[in-house]
């Protein structure tokens, strides 16, 4: 029973995390709409979550195993649902800031007190795989059902009208909740203090590793593709709204499609990766990605009001996320494979790191572009770093195969 209890307890910490750190694209077109700000300011958010995230990351490494896990996600939970309670009592975009950097921050100690757990629950690697599918299967379901939540709080006859923001009474109840279920359950975490931990070796580590040429092109390769991957998820509630002419409430359910076809399309990449080589996989998704673009772009659906009078155009910019989906969780997957198991906890902290640095890049920097010509236009820019990525994939193919022959 102990056990279930903590397992429902992570549940609900990475379900209020997958929602608040999915939530940039409903908050930035909300944020323009109620406190008047334009997309210059609002393509800050990403930075405000992914740089915390980051330097948090590199900086708890060391230190997490001392504090212990189940207090590192008690102060983390409790962190973020303090900084939910703000956005409704203290209403303004520079509070939304603070609130992102919370979230960032917490973030990174639930992220390596989880993943720390799962192993003290389930050390049988078999146990252990079905724990963290579980886990982030229902990350993937707090992703899908952001935009769909925050869509619920959005006064259809005044968009800009703040009573959006109760829905952080809501997250701050869910992220209490998810800090007395860690409470009360038990822990056994001695078999996390068997190892002495300096603050130094994580971060030796990680350099260590970035002197492997395969391993830069990789971290090249993930950080081109978050770029792309945040550049869509993070304005397409916008640019359904400015491009394709719809109604706020009905962008931002649109826009919640993309994570459901991301959740879908790594599914569907599980089985397909069985009978075709990754790297052939991943190039003819982005190759059709690039031609999904191309026709997002182009589409229109002036005039249409609800679900049932949306052309099939309107559709064409969410169901990039199934062929953007198998490509992540796959190059990342290749490059620890690659490793020794000891080294797997270093290349994970530069996976947050890039991951992070290319998530901010493609929210703001689509975000400048957004502001200075349009959403299309920013839109059709991605198809550089997508020609870049399938560049990096045949080059990390190759840089793998070469250090796979010399080895013996």
């Amino acid at each position: 029973m102990n056990r279930l209890i903590m397992i429902v307890a992570l549940a609900a910490t990475y379900f209020v995390f997958a929602m608040l750190l999915n939530s940039v694209a409903p908050v930035i077109l909300q944020s323009m709409l109620t406190f008047g700000v334009d997309k210059i300011a609002t393509s800050t958010l990403d930075a405000c979550k992914d740089l915390p995230i980051a330097i948090t990351s590199l900086c708890v490494a060391a230190y997490l195993p001392r504090l212990g896990y189940r207090r590192a996600m008690i102060v983390g939970l409790a962190f973020v649902a303090l900084a939910c309670t703000a956005m409704p009592l203290v209403p303004g975009f520079l509070t939304t800031r603070l609130m992102f950097v919370a979230v960032g921050i917490g973030f990174a100690l639930i992220k390596v007190a989880v993943y720390s757990s799962i192993g003290l629950l389930s050390p049988e690697p078999s146990r252990h795989a079905s724990l963290t599918s579980l886990l982030e299967g229902l990350f993937m379901l707090g992703v899908l059902s952001t935009s769909w939540v925050f869509s619920l709080f959005i006064n259809r006859n005044a968009p800009g009208d703040p009573v959006w923001l109760h829905v952080y009474w809501l997250m701050a109840g869910i992220a209490a909740a998810a800090a007395l279920l860690v409470a009360f359950a038990r822990l056994d975490e001695s078999g996390a203090h068997g190892a002495q931990v300096t603050a130094g070796s994580p971060l030796r580590g990680m350099l260590s590793l970035l002197e492997q040429p395969a391993v830069l092109v990789f971290l090249a390769a993930a950080f081109l593709y978050v770029l792309i991957e945040q550049q869509v998820q993070t304005w397409l509630p916008t640019f359904n709204r400015e491009e394709l002419k719809l109604p706020v409430t009905l962008s931002v359910q649109l826009a919640s499609l993309y994570s459901g076809a991301l959740a879908f399309g790594r599914l569907s990449a599980s089985v397909a990766l069985r009978h075709i080589y990754w790297r052939n996989l991943l190039v003819g998704c982005l190759v059709v990605a690039a031609g999904m673009l191309v026709l997002s772009v182009r589409a229109s659906a002036a005039g249409a009001t609800d679900w049932a009078s949306l052309p099939l155009a309107a559709y064409f910019p969410a169901v990039l996320g199934l062929f953007l989906a198998p490509i992540y969780p796959t190059i990342c997957s290749t490059m620890l494979s690659s490793l020794p198991l000891d080294k797997h906890a270093a290349m994970t902290g530069l996976i947050v790191v890039f991951s992070a640095l290319g998530g901010t890049s493609g929210s703001f920097i689509t975000g400048r572009i957004f502001a200075a010509t349009d959403g299309r236009t920013a839109f059709s820019l991605g198809l550089l770093p997508m020609a870049l990525l399938i560049g990096a994939l045949f080059w990390f193919d190759r840089r793998l195969r070469q250090r796979s022959a010399v080895q013996p």
